[in-house]
């Protein structure tokens, strides 16, 4: 997909990933984009900065995102490219509470079911449409000492794949965004889940952005702004006992370095 000439939603589009995947969308030549996020002030903010609209809401709550849906296709245009980008990393083991595991399944995971509820049928009325969600080299890897993080971003590239699977045939392209550690407000600590994410250098946005751009282009289902996810990916399936054994390893050298 070439995004010139394309109407763009973004969620989470309030700042970081989101933010910056707006800007590079309107830099090549997308003929609007609409941006969403439940941070209606700095919403606000950035939609005034680059000139896109605003449509407030939370990814999590279906009528929100129905209206994002419905509002756009009335007012802006058809959406021929709809970035389900909000996420959330809350949490850490098994002791993580309860409400920690359902605010991120229900962003994480039914922020891309609603969108896709509500987007993809009009898509297919019109016989194309282009889904790009963003989950995390943790969907594919997992996230040391992040387990609802971990999960439900495995969740949300099960569920990419089933689209993919389902609908592909009636012209919707899917592409999974996977990267690992990006500057953004999310990865600004020094927390274990952090550094682990980080071991193979902190991305820049506009870094992700190209790679998005690329992905794009070439309809690639994954996209992966860190190369290395992919050797680690066939690491993992070639000797599963192995991987989970190493990954063990590794978390124990990061969790040491911090006593």
């Amino acid at each position: 997909m070439e995004v010139a000439g394309k109407i763009v939603v973004v969620t989470g589009g309030a700042s970081g990933i989101g933010k910056e995947l707006a800007k590079r969308f309107l830099s090549e030549g997308a003929a609007k984009v609409v941006i969403s996020d439940v941070n209606e002030e700095g919403l606000n903010l950035v939609a005034e900065e680059l000139g896109c609209v605003a449509i407030a809401a939370n990814v999590a709550l279906e009528d929100d995102v129905k209206n994002l849906v419905e509002k756009t296709e009335k007012e802006v245009g058809p959406i021929d490219l709809f970035c389900s980008n909000a996420g959330v990393a809350v949490g850490s083991g098994i002791d993580s509470a309860n409400d920690e595991w359902l605010l991120s399944w229900n962003v994480n995971v039914m922020g891309h079911v609603f969108a896709a509820r509500y987007v993809v049928p009009k898509m297919i009325e019109r016989g194309q449409g282009y889904l790009l969600n963003t989950a995390s080299a943790a969907g594919l890897l997992n996230q040391i000492g992040g387990a609802a993080y971990g999960v439900t971003k495995h969740a949300a590239v099960g569920f990419g794949e089933w689209l993919a699977i389902t609908y592909g045939h009636q012209g919707i392209k899917v592409s999974m965004l996977c990267p690992q550690a990006v500057r953004t407000a999310m990865t600004d600590n020094d927390g274990a889940g952090t550094k682990i994410a980080a071991a193979d250098g902190m991305m820049e946005t506009s870094q992700l952005a190209d790679s998005v751009i690329e992905g794009l282009k070439n309809e690639s289902f994954l996209i992966l702004p860190h190369p290395e996810v992919l050797e680690y990916m066939q690491r993992k399936t070639s000797d599963y006992d192995r991987w989970i054994k190493g990954m063990g390893r590794f978390q124990e050298r990061i969790l040491g370095s911090q006593e």
